[in-house]
């Protein structure tokens, strides 16, 4: 079988959760896609598949990813590496097998595919073999600044993305060494957040946002946020633009 005669590895962004942030090309793609693939947790069918639901043609093979493990075992222990690495591995082969018959297989990507996203690690094993393109989406880091009305950074400012997984040490650092910053992975992580926010001096003006362009979205500032654990579609902002008027 030729290159040309395998089927395509279309990683999609489905943007940060309202339905309408489709692209038309992710729209496209998902109407032309023989096979529609989503990561899910045991039991569900995920955030992505929700919103691409009214797409989704009725004759569309459909391939759940269902993640062996998920926010219940932290990265770093012991046991969760080789599940991971498995399942991704099979998950590339599952889609392999499509695509070796010719299929073209959509793989949804909540926000933008190529950002933090678990398509890139398909991505990684397969692109190099098959036919592949990557739809960009709009990220959640936009759908929430968006939300919450905020001029980020402007100018010559400096705008750095940090997990919020990093050490303590390590997100004090890198806050105090930016003018604006965006910290995703909040979850169980946000009294660490916090502290750090607070020793590199910019926890005031910091805005706790959640389930930006959905429905239930909110923003509001971090000072007056409880430490409860944030759910997963949240993120801190630390606007870096001190000069505006």
């Amino acid at each position: 079988m030729t290159a040309s005669e395998k089927g395509r590895l279309i990683g999609v962004g489905t943007g940060p959760g309202d339905p309408e942030l489709l692209t038309l090309k992710a729209v496209r793609a998902l109407q032309e896609a023989d096979v529609v693939a989503f990561f899910c947790k045991r039991g569900g069918t995920g955030n992505a598949r929700a919103i691409v639901d009214a797409h989704i043609r009725p004759r569309t093979i459909e391939m759940p990813l269902v993640y062996p493990v998920t926010v219940e075992m932290h990265k770093d222990e012991l046991g969760y590496q080789g599940p991971i690495s498995e399942f991704f591995d099979r998950s590339a082969g599952e889609i392999a097998t499509h695509l070796d018959e010719g299929r073209d297989v959509a793989v949804l990507s909540e926000g933008d595919p190529l950002f933090y996203g678990s398509y890139m690690h398909l991505h990684v094993r397969l692109a190099s073999r098959y036919p592949t393109e990557v739809v960009p989406g709009v990220t959640a880091m936009s759908g929430c600044w968006s939300l919450a009305g905020l001029p980020l950074v402007q100018g010559d400012d400096v705008l750095s993305v940090l997990p919020g997984t990093l050490p303590e040490e390590a997100l004090t650092r890198r806050l105090a060494d930016t003018e604006g910053a965006v910290i995703m992975k909040v979850g169980r992580n946000l009294p660490k957040i916090r502290r750090a926010l607070e020793a590199a001096g910019k926890l005031h003006g910091a805005l706790y946002v959640e389930r930006g362009t959905m429905a239930n979205g909110s923003a509001q500032r971090l000072e007056d946020r409880d430490e409860s654990p944030a759910p997963y579609f949240s993120l801190v902002l630390v606007p870096g633009w001190n000069a505006r008027p």
